[in-house]
């Protein structure tokens, strides 16, 4: 269906009954008198688009795929072009087009960095063997237990069948560095009840909430500047000076987005804080929201983290039940509420502006800056957008003050840092340090090195690789800079000699070319070319001057012209690889 009208196609009864327990929350729209009823009407239809993604996990989840008859009721309800509708459930990874016949349930089995040197092509396989529906597809932010699965049903909850710390007890999930004192941010996983708001809150939890009313908005962001407090999702950019923009918007609606769509491969701390201390998650967000002035938050959270949606889900509930949101937030006579959004499997929706689009109902396509999202983001509208560490960070700092922060990291970069440690270590898992230790220390941390190590991938996917001569790197962003890497999101891969370095960076460079969005030729063209000249280097059996020549440019190019982050780091892996000889010896 990609006609602009709606097909003869009909829905079920029971895609109807999905669809309308996902938007009845949602169907009161208010349409002022003095409007005309066409315009109200259009108005009804922009203010429900943000429906459309909700809709179509309730077909999905419903009958295991997205029938055109289901998208026809979708779009009559919603009003929305079928082309359109189309095209965003043939955006994500997670959604099916077509009928899977008798198939109950489909195996993601992850393919990228970690579970690529842990097997995964050989497990998945054994599922094949086994007659399990399998798709190979991109990271499910599962590294620490790789080789990664993900269960996607029909009729039930998806669900990762691994060694999922479903208990919801205190002590029933173990961080490596459980009982550490220097913890800050994960100091309560693994301590609290991630079910319990009673629990989270003996343990400190919405202290922070109530010291920021007592001191107010401009207070809150005085200490979050003087803490030097940067984001944690990767780009390294001032929290103070994002909060600040928004504060000193008026006139129009604002909005506050955690953005939990980690997909970049590598990266599984958010998963981690969500599922164990999902409370936090919601204090820091109700934090920045009542900071910057914004009534409504969301938590755009990726397809693949049940779990982690179930505790959010439940976090938002009981925090609204207690009066931590609603109406009048702990009795301070100001409104603030968070909705939740699942994202459907989609790198480039990890993207603030792009989560923006998925957000309002549309493919996740970045847009072009400026405006930027601090006086046009969400619906047009003045937007924060953090991630889940960096919301954490910000009521540590109120809680405890800028000195506080500042004990630990460096002068450039104060605070600590989560890390996402796996590939070839003793032990993979989340781990917090001090910004500035180095990169041998927090390997040592994780158990040391196993086998002789040949390369570490440092910042996931979109980082690069250093050698294993580098252990000495102390983990800020000016000196990881300075060494021609970056910490970006965390990641922390190592890799052995055992490892065909070929192989994986044709996986990395796949993983580009499938998660481009393709708005943009740079980005799109440049992907697929660098992928390319690798599978053409592989057969080859080496990297020619002119081969080599080609990549640069092209990664120039993207870098260059590219709406976004993913095109301009989408060479970086393949070029350090080169750098470093791990790949392409010369003709």
């Amino acid at each position: 269906m990609t006609d602009l009208h709606l097909t003869i196609d009909e829905s079920t009864a029971d895609e109807r009954a999905a669809v309308a327990a996902v938007l009845a929350a949602d169907d009161a729209v208010v349409v002022h008198e003095t409007e005309r009823v066409v315009r109200s009407g259009m108005a009804r239809r922009k203010q429900r688009r943000n429906l459309l993604l909700p809709a179509l996990h309730a077909l999905q989840a419903e009958i295991g795929w997205i029938s055109p008859g289901g998208l026809n009721h979708v779009c009559d309800v919603l009003q929305v072009a079928p082309a359109e509708a189309y095209g965003v459930a043939t955006f994500y990874e997670l959604f099916r087009t077509d009928d899977p016949g008798h198939d109950e349930s489909v195996v993601h089995v992850c393919m990228d960095t970690s579970c690529h040197i842990a097997g995964a092509e050989a497990f998945a396989q054994s599922l094949e063997a086994d007659g399990k529906r399998v798709h190979r597809g991109p990271c499910l932010g599962q590294c620490e237990r790789a080789p990664a699965q993900f269960v996607q049903g029909r009729g039930v909850p998806d669900h990762v069948p691994a060694d999922e710390p479903t208990v919801a007890a205190p002590g029933s999930y173990v961080l490596p560095q459980q009982g550490s004192p220097d913890l800050r941010l994960l100091r309560r996983v693994g301590v609290v009840d991630p079910t319990s708001l009673a629990s989270y809150r003996e343990h400190g939890g919405y202290a922070a909430i109530e010291k920021a009313l007592a001191i107010g908005p401009d207070a809150v962001i005085g200490e979050i500047r003087a803490a030097g407090l940067t984001g944690r999702g990767g780009a390294n950019f001032p929290t103070a000076i994002k909060w600040r923009g928004v504060a000193d918007e008026v006139g129009r609606p604002k909005h506050v987005i955690a953005n939990c769509d980690e997909s970049e491969p590598g990266t599984f701390k958010d998963r981690i804080v969500m599922e164990q201390d999902p409370f936090a998650v919601i204090e820091g967000l109700t934090l920045a929201g009542l900071t910057v002035g914004a009534e409504r938050g969301w938590i755009y959270i990726r397809g693949e983290y049940p779990l982690a949606t179930a505790r959010l889900a439940g976090a938002v509930e009981q925090a609204r039940t207690a009066g931590l949101l609603g109406d009048d937030v702990m009795g301070s006579g100001k409104r603030f509420d968070i909705e939740i959004r699942r994202g459907a499997g989609a790198y480039i929706c990890g993207e603030e502006t792009a989560l923006m689009e998925s957000i309002e109902g549309f493919r996740g396509e970045p847009r072009n800056k400026p405006p930027f999202p601090s006086t046009h983001g969400l619906f047009g509208e003045p937007t924060v957008i953090n991630n889940p560490e960096t919301l954490l960070n910000a009521s540590f700092i109120v809680l405890s003050g800028a000195d506080a922060y500042r004990f630990a990291g460096t002068e450039k970069s104060p605070g600590t840092r989560l890390f996402c440690v796996s590939g070839h270590v003793a032990q993979p898992g989340l781990y917090e340090v001090s910004m500035g230790v180095t990169l041998g220390e927090l390997i040592e941390l994780a158990g040391g090195r196993t086998g002789t190590t040949r390369a570490i991938l440092m910042g996931g996917a979109a980082g690069g690789f250093v050698g294993a001569d580098q252990l000495d790197l102390r983990l800020t962003a000016e000196d990881t800079y300075a060494a021609g890497t970056t910490l970006g999101s965390g990641v922390v891969t190592l890799f052995d000699d055992t490892v065909d370095f070929t192989a994986l960076l044709i996986r990395i460079a796949e993983f580009f070319r499938n998660e481009s969005c393709g708005q943009c030729v740079p980005c799109r063209v440049g992907t697929t070319r660098q992928h390319e000249v690798l599978v053409e280097m592989r057969e080859r059996g080496s990297l020619s001057d002119e081969r080599n020549l080609l990549i640069d440019d092209m990664a120039t190019a993207m870098a260059d012209a590219s709406i976004c982050g993913l095109g301009h780091t989408a060479a970086g892996a393949v070029q350090s690889a080169i750098a470093l000889g791990l790949i392409g010896g010369r003709q």
